[in-house]
């Protein structure tokens, strides 16, 4: 089985959250940037990792984001806060460009 992610993104305003899931962060982030994406992401500008976890399951992930996407704006805000408190764009930090040669 292949493990998984769960991530938020987010605009440069930090005024709009978006929880996903994927089995290839690098991918998914990138798609997300390049608006590939149609919906949500897209339609709000939403470029900006700030937050991911991974799981050594897809379903953990799975599970995960069911429950973040269920929890309160505040709460969210508190758990990027733990990893990442100047919402910091986390793809751009921690892959390098030769990663993002999809």
């Amino acid at each position: 089985m292949k493990q998984g992610y769960v991530y938020i993104m987010t605009n440069n305003k930090n005024t709009t959250f978006y929880v996903g899931v994927t089995n290839d962060i690098i991918r998914r982030v990138w798609e997300h940037k390049n608006n590939l994406v149609d919906g949500f992401t897209k339609r709000y500008n939403l470029h900006k990792l700030v937050y991911m976890e991974e799981t050594p399951l897809l379903s953990d992930a799975i599970t995960r984001e069911k429950q973040l996407k269920n929890w309160k704006r505040e709460w969210k805000i508190n758990l990027i806060q733990t990893i990442n408190p100047n919402f910091d764009d986390l793809y751009e930090l921690n892959f390098s460009k030769q990663d993002w040669d999809i």
